[in-house]
């Protein structure tokens, strides 16, 4: 007699998803609303955390966030694994308020969801024009010299293949000439909650990781970037429990 538990479940995941896709539309509206009608990034940026963590708790994916006394009081940039289109958020509901995000341009012209992040101050960075993405790189630095403290996913992108990819210089550069540290930091879970290439969500625990900052020298020549680079990525590596893609 054939089992009934690939249906029932079939049937759950169904449900889920449904659910998912409700309360991830009225968090998303509602945060469109108050990014409007809010004034100043920092209240915008408090608000769309305050939804992201309710998103989260609705939709029954656990957030855990560890090493919380790795985080700098002053301005740092965090330099993560990327696993899912969930990350961001994830990044979102447990940082303070004072951490913008660079992301890839492409993002800047999805429907309201571009709208959404140009309001609360996100850094659009042009990936395949070279000419754009050295211009984007620029303005990144400007703000982090002037006081930013952004996220960066240094990978670039993510793909259905679990492992950490080779890392871009720009967080690296970013940081070297704002003169701040370079705080490393590991997401797991997210890939479970929500695999890459599926818009089938299903509850996950998700944890955050930050590991102890690495300090910056005033010296940004491609050495000195590359080292830093490679010491960050070493700590995210040992600490991730996937393959090293960049190794194979």
């Amino acid at each position: 007699m054939p089992t009934r538990a690939p249906l029932l479940r079939a049937v759950a995941q169904t449900a889920y998803t449904l659910y998912a896709l409700c309360v991830f539309c009225a968090c998303g509206l509602a945060a469109l609303l108050l990014v409007v009608v809010l004034p100043g990034v920092r209240r915008r940026r408090a608000a769309t955390r305050a939804l992201a963590r309710a998103l989260f708790g609705l939709a029954g994916m656990r957030l855990r966030l560890r090493g919380m006394e790795h985080l700098p009081a002053g301005q740092c940039v965090i330099v993560a694994n990327h696993a899912s289109y969930l990350d961001g958020l994830v990044f979102t509901a447990v940082l303070p308020p004072r951490f913008g995000f660079v992301i890839k341009r492409e993002m800047a012209q999805v429907p309201l969801a571009g709208s959404l992040l140009r309001r609360i101050g996100s850094e659009f960075v042009e990936r395949f024009n070279r000419h754009k993405g050295a211009a984007d790189a620029r303005r990144v630095v400007r703000n982090a010299v002037n006081g930013e403290s952004l996220v960066f996913f240094p990978e670039g992108t993510f793909s259905a293949r679990p492992g950490l990819a080779k890392f871009h210089a720009g967080a690296f550069i970013t940081a070297t000439r704002a003169g701040c540290p370079i705080v490393p930091a590991v997401v797991r879970g997210t890939r479970r909650a929500l695999p890459p290439g599926r818009l089938r969500p299903w509850p996950a625990v998700i944890t955050v990781t930050l590991l102890a900052p690495l300090p910056t020298h005033a010296d940004d020549s491609a050495r000195e970037t590359a080292v830093l680079r490679e010491r960050a990525r070493a700590a995210i590596l040992g600490q991730l429990e996937e393959p090293d893609l960049a190794a194979a």
